[in-house]
């Protein structure tokens, strides 16, 4: 029995009627898909216009013909009582709800009516058939939180269950809990890893560490794909070393759908079946292909809650190479929060601190983990978990790099610590201001 499926069906998500759907989008060509997407666009806007008290009040100078017309909505906007933002027809018995991970500093509640969560589960399962990984068939090696009160630990336990994983805790990236991990992989035929980057990157420079490539013990493994977090280019080449199998990078948000998944050819093909993507500017205009701006994505299916021109919070460029049908993701820096404002007023990406850094202080493979904390303008706090302290003479060399990517007069401090402090979910960030404007 395909479990994974029937527990979507027992719930009441239509997972037929969505898999139909999908396949009849795919189907397309260029410019039925256009008209597709520009009949989808107007319907739910409308819908929401004419349902939705909320979207309504949000957007009183709507026009679902005039695109420009319609606000851009934040985080910030969807901060009240969920009740409040439901559409007429929906409550909360009959939607799917859920809640953001809080990892931009705005979590909210939100819902989805169940035909536009069955379209989620169509996508997904979707995407990872394109590496022959089937949620009903596969064996999952799962690398995420897992939540320590005991309703919620044995509630995703039991949905481990059903779709055929088995959960690693990200909580302790010990050694010894590393060794516990292979003797797991030892004796179970896992077909794929799935679960947070940095986690899994740990666990590659244990095997790393060990001289062991994971596919030498566990010979039924074929792809690994990350998720939630920044994948560095270094960190795909070593997992990629040490499991010996290929690394697919996968971008998403809880409230809107599967965003981004990388495809056999390599790129970061963006989900345009369920999801309208724009880049746009400072002053909500859409940006040319291949310049950076903020992602800003419409819902096309969730009539329950209206995510309309939603500031997901995170800046990107789409590539020159994307079309309405198959845009690709070129870039994603990270997110808005995480830009770092310098004594002179300049703004640079809190992850150009992080790469900076992790091309030094990882060379010799003393540092395991590391984040980086803007506490001043002109102050950084480097936080790391290693063997031995790192070097003066490496900590010199940060801090003159840094100076020479960014501006002189910055101040980089270091603390050692046994581990790194992680979300309730797991998930682990590398970098965090905490300055709003300059001094």
């Amino acid at each position: 029995m395909n479990l994974f499926d029937f527990s979507l069906r027992l719930n009441g998500y239509p997972l037929d009627k969505a898999k139909s759907e999908l396949a009849h989008i795919q189907q397309k060509n260029d410019i039925d898909f256009k008209t597709f997407l520009d009949d989808k666009l107007n319907a739910i806007v409308n819908y929401h216009l004419t349902n939705n008290a909320f979207y309504k009040s949000l957007a009183p100078n709507a026009n679902s013909k005039l695109w420009s017309s319609l606000p851009v909505m934040t985080k910030k906007d969807l901060q009240q009582p969920l009740e409040d933002r439901l559409s007429k027809g929906f409550t909360t018995k009959n939607v799917y709800v859920n809640k953001t991970s809080g990892s931009s500093g705005d979590p909210f509640i939100f819902a989805k009516d169940k035909f536009s969560h069955a379209m989620t589960w169509a996508i997904i399962q979707n995407r990872f058939g394109w590496y022959g990984l089937d949620f009903n068939t596969s064996r999952q090696a799962r690398f995420y939180g897992i939540p320590l009160d005991k309703k919620g630990y044995y509630k995703e336990r039991f949905k481990d269950r059903l779709g055929k994983r088995y959960r690693f805790s990200v909580f302790d990236l010990s050694d010894a809990a590393f060794n516990e991990h292979l003797k797991k992989f030892k004796a179970t035929s896992f077909d794929y890893i799935n679960g947070y980057t940095s986690s899994i990157v740990q666990f590659a420079k244990y095997l790393e560490r060990q001289s062991i490539c994971l596919t030498s013990i566990c010979p039924t493994l074929r792809a690994c794909v990350v998720t939630s977090e920044m994948l560095f280019d270094n960190d795909k080449k070593l997992m990629e070393q040490q499991f010996g199998v290929p690394v697919i990078n996968e971008y998403g948000a809880s409230e809107l759908d599967l965003i981004a998944f990388q495809n056999p050819n390599n790129e970061w093909q963006l989900n345009s079946e369920t999801l309208y993507i724009e880049i746009l500017d400072d002053y909500d205009k859409i940006l040319p292909h291949g310049e950076e701006g903020r992602i800003v994505i419409t819902s096309l299916y969730n009539k329950a809650h209206p995510f309309i021109r939603y500031d997901i919070g995170d800046v990107g460029a789409l590539s020159e190479m994307s079309t309405l049908k198959k845009p690709i993701l070129k870039t994603l820096i990270g997110r808005t929060n995480d830009i770092a404002i310098l004594p002179s007023g300049k703004k640079a990406a809190g992850l150009t601190f992080y790469y900076i850094t992790k091309s030094i202080i990882e060379d010799d493979g003393n540092v395991k983990e590391f984040i980086i904390e803007q506490l001043e303008a002109h102050l950084f706090k480097v936080i790391y978990v290693s063997e031995m302290q790192v070097s003066e003479e490496k900590k010199t060399t940060i801090t003159q790099e840094m100076e020479r990517y960014l501006e002189k007069g910055l101040t980089i401090t270091f603390e050692r610590q046994s581990t790194l402090k992680r979300s309730k979910s797991g998930k682990l960030k590398q970098f965090t201001s905490h300055v709003t404007s300059t001094i």
